[in-house]
């Protein structure tokens, strides 16, 4: 069991959420959180935000009893955590963009403190949250309430590309990475995939994605998967 450190209201149904632990992970990848006993019966997927000496970072979108339950932590209590699990973001090199849309931003903290001088653009539907924390580390901050966050990204520009966030704004990304390139060079375009999770080790198959090569498993072979290998279905 880990120690909750903190457990920070950020916006209406958004907190930030530290604990206390030895715990590492890579970009991109998710913990599995459950501050309860028999029920609910899941444990619930976060992405890890940020991993510091002294613990783990998350932040986390309130939508159901688990959330809810997120919600009524206070320092001191105990929290279970599993993982790290999944396939995150390469490391890579070159021009990098971070996207995120709503609580989509949470991966991308971790990744822009591991990608320095990466550009950021961040959206949010009504209510921006966090931002400060991404200035010092962009080497440029964009960030949109209310429109389209990809209207403001010229996929031309980067080598990478990092997105996280709903599936509509996915799909975009993927069609505009697709449409993208100069001189027969396309960026490489990385989605992380938010489709609900169960066993979070790829056994009950709840997180089932499709690729051009068959049904792949958000939890296991995600939840970042290349652009161009996911199938959108509408």
């Amino acid at each position: 069991m880990a120690t909750v450190i903190s457990n920070e209201r950020l916006a209406n149904g958004v907190y930030h959420l530290r604990v206390e632990g030895d715990y590492g992970g890579k970009m991109g990848q998710f913990y599995m959180l459950r501050a309860w006993g028999a029920y609910p019966l899941l444990s619930r997927p976060l992405s890890i935000h940020q991993v510091n000496d002294d613990g783990v970072e998350f932040l986390y979108h309130v939508v159901g009893e688990g959330t809810e339950i997120f919600a009524e932590l206070n320092p001191g209590d105990k929290v279970q955590l599993e993982g790290p699990f999944g396939n995150g973001f390469p490391e890579v090199e070159g021009k990098i963009a971070l996207i995120g849309g709503g609580i989509g931003i949470a991966p991308l903290y971790y990744c822009a403190r591991q990608l320095p001088d990466s550009d950021v653009y961040l959206g949010f539907s009504r209510e921006a949250f966090r931002t400060e924390a991404f200035r010092p580390l962009a080497a440029e901050l964009t960030v949109d309430v209310g429109g389209l966050i990809l209207d403001s990204v010229d996929f031309n520009s980067y080598d990478h590309i990092f997105v996280c966030g709903p599936q509509p704004m996915l799909k975009a990304a993927q069609m505009k990475g697709a449409a993208a390139g100069t001189a027969g060079r396309r960026p490489n375009v990385y989605l992380s995939l938010e489709n609900r999770m169960a066993c979070g080790i790829g056994a009950c198959l709840v997180c089932s994605v499709s690729c051009l090569d068959g049904q792949r498993k958000a939890c296991a072979d995600g939840p970042v998967f290349l652009a161009e290998e996911v199938v959108f279905h509408d």
